[in-house]
């Protein structure tokens, strides 16, 4: 797994992150509405700092704050801000999610996820990358409770989860208030099954919209629907 990695306009530094940048980050991050051209922004669960570096380079926001509870990967976070063309608007604070929520008293436009979200049975001696990719450190119902008091009225949130917990985590969503508007549904290629949910709820109750996104046609055959998602940030895109 390669230390660095470098995007278009701006150079991921993750050697003390436990988890590195992957598919679903890259995916979030390009896929995040903006159309209702948010002012302020959150990154839960920050990691490297790549989703906030996303979406500075895609959209001009005022605030661009993040949350990270891991204390190397918060300062690997903050240097990865510090090291970008956007450094005077990114800040990241060194909190757990809780302790974020109860203490902020802003709201934001925009927030966006890519939670922990594998069972114990797949846990590791690692407790890093545990704590970093296992869903009890951050309980669905937890995080969709500290969204809907943190995200502004005609606010969207952008979250990236299996497939298989996209009803689930939909019905959950309902209880705090929060309604699915945009589901992206990811296959790695064209005969395999859908991995992955992109989705974005806001807290008007409005039909939802589905597509569906293949990643490949055969290997490092990316499909154009691909390419074009995300061709801002990959460097041989």
């Amino acid at each position: 797994m390669q230390k660095l990695f470098q995007f278009k306009q701006f150079t991921i530094n993750q050697d003390r992150c436990a988890m590195k940048i992957g598919t679903d980050a890259l995916l979030l991050g390009a896929w995040a509405p903006i159309e209702h051209q948010p002012l302020s922004f959150l990154d839960i669960g920050a990691g490297t700092g790549v989703l906030s570096l996303m979406l500075a380079q895609r959209c001009n926001a005022v605030t661009f704050d993040a949350i990270e509870i891991d204390e190397d990967a918060h300062e690997q976070c903050v240097e990865n801000f510090e090291n970008s063309t956007w450094s005077e608007r990114l800040f990241c604070y060194h909190a757990s999610l809780e302790e974020f929520t109860e203490e902020i008293e802003e709201t934001y436009d925009l927030i966006v996820c890519n939670p922990p979200f594998y069972l114990d049975q797949y846990k590791t001696d690692d407790k890093r990358r545990d704590l970093a990719r296992f869903q009890d450190a951050m309980p669905f119902k937890h995080l969709l409770e500290s969204v809907s008091k943190l995200l502004s009225n005609n606010g969207r949130f952008a979250v990236v989860i299996p497939y298989q917990e996209e009803i689930h985590f939909s019905d959950l969503a309902k209880s705090f208030g929060l309604f699915a508007h945009e589901i992206l549904r990811v296959k790695g290629n064209t005969t395999s099954k859908i991995v992955r949910s992109l989705i974005s709820f806001g807290f008007e109750n409005i039909p939802s919209n589905f597509e569906e996104l293949i990643i490949e046609t055969g290997r490092h055959q990316y499909t154009d629907a691909y390419m074009n998602l995300t061709k801002d940030f990959y460097l041989k895109m």
